[in-house]
């Protein structure tokens, strides 16, 4: 009798201790959730008062995903760009070389990517200015930055490369004499 308690009670603080284990499973936060805690973020540095806060919440949330949009869209375009290329249809032959005029449509690419954002951060400074001062303004931008950079890091840190380290540096051929 004393020792299917035992055995019940053992089964029992493992069976809980599995279920506390399985609901704390880290879940990637959806964009959503993302942009609202970096919201939050702003909100807590900026030390905004209630009645500022609810201000400005709706404003930076359109923002932000005025941006992810607009990044996202670009991504795909540069994805579905990549999947239609023969040489990723066809694994087996050599990568070709861009021609000069791809690599100036790409360069042009990038440089209208720029200024959508540029415009929607321009749209938005505007917006802002209506209800924060241009110091907080300048404190959203260099937050923003430091989230970046750390973002940067971490997926550096991810796919293998010390944080600030150059893809050069660690494939070793940084000093490598060709010459030889």
């Amino acid at each position: 009798m004393m020792k299917t308690k035992i055995i019940f009670m053992l089964v029992a603080i493992f069976a809980m201790y599995s279920q506390s284990a399985f609901s704390q499973e880290r879940k990637r936060p959806d964009r959503e959730k993302i942009q609202a805690m970096q919201c939050n973020q702003v909100v807590k540095a900026l030390l905004l008062d209630d009645a500022t806060a609810a201000k400005f919440t709706p404003v930076y949330m359109q923002y932000l995903k005025e941006l992810s949009e607009s990044r996202i869209s670009n991504s795909r375009k540069l994805k579905a760009k990549e999947t239609a290329t023969p040489e990723n249809v066809q694994k087996t032959e050599p990568k070709s070389i861009p021609t000069d005029a791809e690599v100036e449509k790409a360069i042009k690419d990038r440089f209208a990517q720029s200024r959508k954002i540029l415009d929607i951060r321009e749209k938005y400074y505007n917006e802002f200015r209506k209800i924060l001062s241009p110091k907080q303004i300048m404190k959203i931008y260099q937050l923003e930055k430091g989230n970046a950079r750390k973002f940067q890091n971490e997926w550096k840190k991810r796919q293998g490369q010390k944080p600030g380290q150059r893809p050069e540096a660690k494939k070793g051929n940084m000093h490598r004499n060709h010459n030889r």
